[in-house]
């Protein structure tokens, strides 16, 4: 299959990219720099509004996880809009642009978040529950609506509410792990 993805040197994408090409996959990266083709990378600049359509034609499959890291930083004004805009802009263009191709992907695989829920305490949840009433709630509703287009093409999308993201490497469990090395 060729598949493309958005946040392919993040933690989640870095790995999900590996294992897919040593399943013999092709495997493409969005990029928010100058493209090296040699790399299998394709240039986008979501704060910008700029993605080729042409350069993303004919691909199986296509998964986007960009975005600010949510739980790296204090939560200031500035930080809250770039976790929100990081979600919206990226994913809004993406959509779009992939409901304007004439050969679109069959599936389009978009990040989101357990923090669509909110804090409940010990409520059961699933996927049809309400979303939360928090800022990452918030997000998360924007985050997931920013799929229509793509959805409405027929192009079936499927969104990803991840929870905690625990690795040695990096996300939370590193973070946890840091005050224990040495």
């Amino acid at each position: 299959m060729k598949i493309l993805i958005s946040g392919s040197h993040g933690l989640v994408g870095s790995a999900l990219a590996q294992s897919l090409a040593k399943d013999d996959h092709e495997v493409f990266s969005l990029v928010r720099h100058a493209a090296n083709a040699g790399a299998r990378e394709i240039e986008w600049h979501p704060n910008h509004g700029r993605l080729n359509p042409q350069d993303i034609e004919g691909f199986d499959v296509v998964i986007h996880l960009a975005g600010e890291s949510i739980p790296s930083g204090r939560r200031s004004d500035e930080k809250k809009r770039t976790i929100r805009e990081s979600r919206t802009k990226g994913t809004t263009l993406l959509s779009q642009t992939l409901a304007q191709l004439s050969q679109p992907p069959s599936v389009f695989l978009s990040a989101s978040a357990i923090g669509y829920y909110g804090n409940r305490g010990d409520e059961v949840l699933t996927e049809g529950s309400a979303p939360g009433k928090d800022f990452l709630s918030s997000v998360c509703v924007e985050w997931e609506e920013a799929t229509r287009p793509a959805s409405e093409k027929g192009i079936r999308t499927v969104l990803t509410r991840f929870g905690i993201i625990l690795d040695s490497h990096g996300g939370a469990l590193a973070k946890m792990l840091t005050p224990f090395r040495m």
